[in-house]
């Protein structure tokens, strides 16, 4: 009777232990399980945060220009250009801003055809904030001219990037309207096909006006005015095709006016003079009466008749794509003739 009584006890503890081992089993295969759910639940929260944080980030991009980073949604549709030369950039890389600029209450004669439909939005001294506010922008591209008053109340309505007036940033003002209208391969071909009928024209005109001197002339307010080689048209003058520097310009930090006497004492060979009514209102004859002028008349550009009048549109601003390839063209007919 022990051995049975042992016998069945030995037979019990097993049982017992192999029902706890279950029951740990269960209780373990349970919390696996739970386990698991919280990690799928968490690795789901996880990734519906990374999902709503990448939908959060591709609403908006960081455009870098001029050394600046600016702020400005995902996708661009709504582009006022309320400065003269994202105007012209616009209008040779086929982009269609919302809005522009006035000139005589109309969209200037020049850049009309391809800036056609564009709602008006004020002149270059004074962007209508109300009619710009109206086009619900996605950016506007005002003038590194304005003052930090039309600068601010711009930014209070969309992001305002400055685009530059500088001659020599003509390459950084494409690429960045190239980026922002997803025409970036069109603003490099323009930028390419430039320089390389600049390279190929330099050494034929470059050897022509060897110690030959050219200048830019501006008739503004009724005066003659010039400015510094990196500034207007003169870099097209000065380095794509190498024409020597002269003086004045050198020296010259900004729009000077130029007098008759400094005119006759530098005696170019060449002139490329510039008017535009728009500019002279109160001096509407200025042009006529420079052309008459006897001490004009006495300079080597009259006397060999190498004084070019407009060769391009007399509104052109000079440091853009749209001047730049149009007074190429021009200096090279005009200098090789």
């Amino acid at each position: 009777m022990n051995q049975k009584k042992v016998l069945l006890a030995g037979v019990s503890a097993v049982l017992a232990l192999s029902l706890a081992a279950c029951g740990n089993n269960e209780k373990d295969n349970a919390a696996s399980k739970s386990g698991n759910k919280a990690a799928v639940a968490a690795e789901g929260n996880a990734n519906n945060k990374g999902n709503a944080a990448q939908e959060a980030v591709a609403t908006e991009q960081t455009i870098t220009y001029l050394g600046k980073d600016y702020v400005v949604p995902a996708e661009i549709h709504n582009i006022v250009a309320s400065s003269l030369e994202s105007m012209e950039d616009a209008a040779i890389l086929g982009v269609k801003p919302v809005g522009v600029l006035a000139i005589a209450n109309a969209i200037p004669g020049y850049l009309s055809t391809e800036l056609a439909g564009a709602s008006l939005v004020g002149d270059k001294f004074a962007p209508s904030n109300e009619a710009i506010l109206q086009l619900d922008p996605d950016v506007i591209l005002g003038s590194s001219k304005f003052g930090e008053d039309v600068s601010g109340a711009l930014n209070k309505i969309q992001t305002m990037i400055p685009y530059s007036h500088i001659s020599t940033n003509w390459k950084d003002n494409l690429l960045l309207l190239g980026q922002l209208s997803g025409k970036t391969s069109e603003a490099e071909k323009i930028i390419s096909d430039y320089e390389s009928k600049a390279a190929e024209a330099k050494t034929k005109v470059g050897e022509k006006l060897k110690d030959q001197s050219v200048l830019v002339i501006r008739i503004r307010e009724g005066s003659m005015c010039v400015y510094p080689a990196g500034v207007y048209l003169n870099p097209v003058i000065y380095e794509d095709l190498g024409a020597t520097i002269p003086e004045v310009i050198t020296t010259t930090k900004a729009q000077a006016e130029l007098s008759l006497e400094a005119l006759a004492e530098i005696n170019p060979d060449y002139i490329f003079l510039q008017f535009e009514t728009t500019e002279n209102t109160d001096n509407a004859t200025a042009l006529d009466d420079l052309l008459k002028n006897p001490i004009f008349k006495s300079v080597n550009a009259v006397k060999n008749n190498h004084v070019f009048v407009n060769a391009i549109d007399p509104l052109a601003q000079g440091g853009t794509a749209w001047s730049k390839v149009r007074f190429l063209d021009a200096a090279i007919e005009n200098l090789l003739k």
